[in-house]
């Protein structure tokens, strides 16, 4: 029994045993119990702490992800922004000149070349003559009066380029405004006569040199003529005369060929012709170099290739006919001054024609054109396609220039009694080269019953009064 109960412990150190072993824990683990208001605060503060936490990350990620998008973004740019650096690279190569093709304009540092290599291009057509007819939108009714007269109209023109080679256009730009009612009329107009060679140009009097360019340009690039040529559409052209007076030059590399003249460089701004740049030709009142009226003029093959080459480089001068000489006259260049481009309008062209000297063009020099050219082209001044028919004989009185004043004294009293129905008729004179002289002719109304000697003689040397009448 005794045993036993030594065995036993109290209940007493039980509870002091568990008392010592919990404070000893609390000890151990550093923490002391806090009440459930305190414990809810902490919590609450944590669980803050990590919604807190949360939204960060969640805005890290789609921080992340926006970067992606907009670094996707960007590159997708990057890759259209090549695509089209290579496209606009590939343009200019398209349009820079070719080694082999010296048609296309072209700006370098070289020499300009005078080369009329077409390139190997097939395209182009061979013909003996281009020639474009300056024109504007205001002038239907000229366009009209030249198809009525000495321009072929529908077949007969088909037929004139495929047989003689002898292109004729009228040369007209575009309008400022797109697809105007302008633009829409010369589209129609056209469609009607198959006639007119639209230009890449903006229409206006004072661009009339860009317009000279535009056109060498264009012809050179569809034509691979020997000759172009360039009219104004108040002018009267005798077609057949003018293909035979540029077949004599046809062998000849470089000509420019037209009525040369040399006016005075106009530096008053308030005339018509005002020259800006007068400054260039020395003092007032120089005058201009050589150059071909503007009414009418041709350039050889190399000429209006080189024109159409170097188009972007080549200076405008006020004057479209003046800048041409301009470009010109640096080059070994042949000039050519025909009188028979500038023929007066009827008679001087009829008794022209009777001497043998046929006119090209016709025109009035106070009008620089035909002076009402519809007028008068369309009420049968002039005659249709061909050479002007006479009907009256006519007589040419001729002497060497350094032996022709008593002639030119004739011509003098003639046309001072112009118009009596008793007087000889004068048409006027001219200078032309007779077995390498000089000669000066008068073109005198033809008298069948022959000279006063030949009538004192059949006479007996007596006349009657009517008869000496």
């Amino acid at each position: 029994m005794k045993n036993r109960n030594r065995g036993k412990i109290s209940t007493k150190w039980i509870a002091i045993l568990c008392i010592f072993s919990f404070v000893l824990g609390m000890l151990f683990s550093n923490r002391v119990w806090t009440p459930p208001e305190s414990d809810g605060r902490n919590i609450f503060g944590r669980r803050q702490t990590q919604e807190r936490d949360l939204p960060s990350v969640s805005d890290d990620c789609e921080t992340k992800n926006s970067q992606k998008e907009e670094m996707m973004g960007e590159f997708n740019k990057a890759q259209v922004a090549i695509q089209s650096l290579d496209d606009s690279i590939a343009k200019i190569q398209s349009e820079l000149p070719s080694t082999k093709d010296p048609l296309i304009p072209r700006i370098t540092e070289e020499v300009p070349s005078l080369s009329t290599n077409s390139g190997g291009s097939g395209t182009r057509k061979k013909t003996f003559m281009v020639i474009g007819i300056n024109t504007a939108f205001s002038s239907r009714k000229r366009r009209d009066s030249i198809r009525e007269t000495w321009m072929p109209q529908g077949a007969k023109l088909h037929r004139l380029e495929r047989e003689k080679g002898i292109v004729v256009r009228f040369m007209i730009g575009h309008s400022a405004i797109s697809n105007s009612i302008l633009d829409r009329a010369i589209d129609s107009e056209d469609a009607q006569h198959n006639d007119i060679l639209r230009l890449d140009h903006i229409e206006g009097y004072h661009e009339l040199t860009a317009k000279t360019k535009a056109f060498f340009s264009l012809a050179v690039a569809k034509w691979d003529a020997e000759f172009y040529v360039k009219i104004d559409d108040d002018v009267h052209v005798n077609l057949g005369t003018l293909a035979a007076t540029l077949a004599r030059h046809r062998l000849k590399p470089r000509v420019y060929i037209g009525c040369m003249k040399s006016g005075s460089v106009l530096y008053q701004k308030s005339v018509k012709y005002h020259e800006p740049e007068f400054w260039k030709f020395g003092e007032m009142g120089n005058k201009y170099f050589r150059h071909a009226t503007g009414q009418i003029y041709a350039i050889s093959k190399e000429l209006a290739t080189y024109v159409a080459n170097n188009r972007p480089i080549l200076h405008k001068y006020a004057n479209e006919d003046v800048s041409l000489g301009a470009w010109l006259i640096g080059l070994e260049v042949e000039h050519i001054d025909d009188r028979n481009l500038c023929c007066g309008t009827p008679p001087e062209c009829e008794w022209k024609a009777q001497a043998g000297n046929v006119c090209v063009a016709s025109f009035d020099w106070s009008c620089s054109g035909i002076c009402k050219s519809v007028e008068r082209i369309k009420h049968k001044l002039f005659f249709k396609h061909d050479i002007y028919p006479l009907n009256l004989k006519r007589a040419v009185k001729s002497a060497e220039v350094n032996l022709s004043f008593s002639l030119r004294e004739e011509g003098n009293i003639l046309n001072a009694l112009r118009g009596s129905e008793y007087v000889v008729e004068c048409f006027g004179e001219d200078v032309s080269v007779e077995n390498g002289k000089n000669t000066y002719n008068l073109m005198l109304e033809y008298a069948d019953r022959g000279t006063l000697h030949d009538l004192l003689h059949k006479s007996k040397m007596m006349l009657g009064e009517s008869e000496a009448a």
